[in-house]
């Protein structure tokens, strides 16, 4: 009884992690569209893009190529304050990468067969 429970509820609690992380991530992020520099649009793009490939990277990599998921999150990082383009508002960067996590998590547990818990 306890399994078919489970198995009920590991997809409905993906899809309420993958909402809440899209919700999150959908309400906080402001993109200017200012003509600065070209190097700032492509430091805000990279910071996006980085930060989303790093946390893809930790949680689907083996333990082993992990570190490159680190590597990727610091270049978002740096990136970010690099240029002004990306405004995290009012939330912080690590607000940015829980939600990106639980979006992922979420999507993993929606798709993986086997349990968690």
């Amino acid at each position: 009884m306890v399994r078919s429970t489970m198995r009920l509820f590991k997809p409905l609690f993906g899809i309420v992690l993958m909402l809440l992380g899209f919700y999150f991530l959908g309400k906080n992020i402001f993109f200017t569209t200012q003509a600065y520099p070209w190097w700032r649009g492509v430091a805000a793009n990279l910071s996006v893009l980085s930060l989303c490939a790093g946390v893809f990277m930790l949680v689907f990599l083996r333990s082993g190529a992990r570190a490159l998921g680190w590597i990727a999150i610091a270049v978002s990082i740096i990136c970010v304050f690099a240029s002004s383009r990306a405004i995290l508002n009012p939330t912080s960067l690590w607000q940015f990468l829980i939600s990106l996590v639980a979006m992922v998590w979420g999507y993993k547990m929606l798709t993986a067969r086997r349990s968690w818990f």
